[in-house]
């Protein structure tokens, strides 16, 4: 058992480098290239390559395309328009009619900054994240480098009006108009997209309307913690795929689809497009461009618009917190961008559980130390088991030090001697062992619902805890965890292996130092969970050692 837990813990410590080497690669080494003089202008002329165009279909009349500038040069002035409701401040580019910033009003970028909002989109270069659309066609039509007029330069949501009107207007020399409105809403992150196409033109006029996330591969989140960032697509038979950036860099993605939704994520943010027609044919795409950008979006079916005619066609954007009762009302599957992984089934529930004790108690630190508290209750006769075996090994070490000093170095009568001694004492050295896997899938979906709720983000619990996805300031959490981790192992029986010892002495240390990095909030999670081991554990040992 002795020699199970040593592999468990040396296991433990082995994940914890490769995470810490896959954000390395991950995020911290492409930042770096990213920050360089030589990044920042490819990244910068990434974002007006013709390459971040949606293709056509395959078609004849797909063969003749026009040509796109290849620079975001304009014929006329490019112009910004900022709108602000109760929730956000973005700013329009009249340049492709762009969300080229979006400021989420309810989030600071920290605690300390509660009036520097986060800037989920941005067209800064080293954080480069825009949402672009248009039309695509075989003739002149707006994709995202076309200049649009505006009405006006600001607009805001005024008290008792529950929304804005945002109206764009283009339009060619052959007659063809286009108005491409926004509407944005009171105390909501969904962004309506609406089309209306006049044709005055002598042909029919055919256009593909598209819209995507046009992002760099920049550093997000904890360095400690690792989460998703990139594409993920949604449709009827696959509900949540992940398409990362690595596979984009090898080849582009593309899939055609009747219904669903195309987003990009990262840790507590998603920005994603919601088509509101669910039965006609559309395609999700995502491709690498120059310059270390990354692009994902839909095309949508294709909009004919007779001579004389007008057509219109719209969609959704959702640019925001990744929040259940949020996500939940705006597409089907779209709150699984709360990415708990394969613990979903599980951690969804006890996600649930924690936002019901949240109401009682209004603190989301209460909650998580009264949720700890329930999983310590479900699981109380199988850790139960757990500390009986161990005590009863306990017990059991000054027989095995005999034992041990009776054969010296010739391991192989020692163990033939031990496991004779588990025989007679009806002792199973697994037994302190296997509770714990049982236990670990829990305690894993736990970790990830601590990890991925944007309700834990800034959110205060007591004294100098005002930031629970934070580190403690004040290392004072960590430092508990590593004297409880200590104490427990002083309930333990003591491995036979000096050397094995030694090293277990120094694994409350390791853990202190590497829990001093984590977020507050899974700190708190394993203080309190190793004290009421520890309490369950003394009682069940001083019990035993009673008989």
């Amino acid at each position: 058992m002795d020699n199970l837990r040593t592999l468990f813990i040396f296991g433990l410590l082995v994940v914890s480098l490769l995470l810490w080497e896959a954000w390395q690669n991950d995020y911290v080494r492409p930042q770096q290239a990213a920050n360089s003089p030589a990044a920042t202008e490819t990244t910068t002329n990434a974002a007006v390559n013709n390459g971040d165009l949606p293709e056509l279909p395959s078609t004849p009349a797909a063969q003749n395309l026009p040509d796109v500038p290849d620079s975001a040069a304009p014929q006329a002035v490019n112009q910004i328009i900022t709108i602000k409701t109760d929730v956000i401040d973005a700013k329009l580019s009249t340049q492709g009619g762009d969300i080229q910033d979006l400021a989420l009003l309810n989030y600071p970028v920290s605690s300390d900054q509660p009036d520097n909002p986060v800037h989920f989109l941005s067209n800064k270069p080293d954080e480069f994240f825009v949402s672009q659309s248009g039309l695509r066609s075989n003739k002149d039509a707006p994709t995202h480098y076309s200049i649009y007029r505006a009405d006006n330069s600001h607009y805001e949501l005024q008290a008792g009006q529950d929304e804005i009107k945002v109206p764009l207007y283009w339009e060619n020399d052959a007659g063809v108009k286009v108005i491409k409105t926004y509407t944005f809403k009171r105390d909501s992150y969904v962004v309506d997209v609406d089309y209306q196409v006049i044709n005055n033109s002598a042909d029919i006029f055919s256009a593909y309307p598209y819209a995507q996330f046009n992002r760099n591969k920049k550093a997000e989140g904890s360095r400690f913690i690792y989460t998703y960032t990139g594409p993920v697509f949604s449709s009827q038979g696959n509900e949540y795929e992940k398409v990362k950036f690595d596979d984009l860099d090898d080849k582009p993605f593309s899939l055609n689809v009747t219904d669903g939704w195309a987003a990009m994520i990262e840790h507590y943010f998603v920005a994603a497009v919601v088509p509101s027609d669910e039965t006609s044919e559309k395609t999700f795409y995502a491709k690498a461009l120059d310059g270390g950008n990354y692009t994902t979006g839909i095309r949508l079916p294709a909009l004919s618009v007779t001579t004389g005619g007008e057509a219109n066609t719209n969609y959704e954007l959702y640019l925001g917190p990744k929040k259940h009762d949020r996500l939940e009302k705006v597409a089907t599957n779209l709150q699984l961008t709360v990415d708990y992984g394969i613990f979903t089934i599980i951690s969804e529930p006890l996600f649930w559980i924690m936002e019901w004790l949240h109401k009682l108690t209004g603190n989301w630190g209460w909650s998580i130390v009264l949720l700890t508290v329930l999983i310590k209750l479900v699981f109380f006769k199988l850790s139960a088991t757990s500390y009986r075996s161990m005590a009863a090994m306990r017990k059991l070490t000054p027989k095995l030090a005999s034992l041990k000093e009776r054969y010296g170095d010739d391991k192989q009568k020692f163990n033939k001697a031990m496991m004779d001694l588990y025989r007679t004492e009806k002792i199973n050295p697994l037994g302190g062992c296997l509770p714990i896997l049982v236990q670990m899938p829990v305690f894993l979906s736990f970790y990830w619902v601590l990890v991925e709720s944007i309700e834990l983000r800034q959110a205060d619990f007591i004294f100098w805890l005002n930031d629970l996805t934070a580190m403690d300031p004040y290392f004072i959490l960590p430092v508990l965890f590593g004297l409880s981790m200590w104490f427990q192992q002083t309930l333990n029986p003591a491995p036979q292996d000096p050397a094995q010892a030694m090293v277990m002495k120094f694994f409350p240390l390791v853990f202190t130092v590497f829990f001093a990095f984590f977020p507050s909030g899974l700190v708190l999670y394993w203080v309190v969970n190793n004290i009421l081991s520890i309490a369950q554990q003394w009682y069940i040992t001083r019990k035993m050692d009673a008989l």
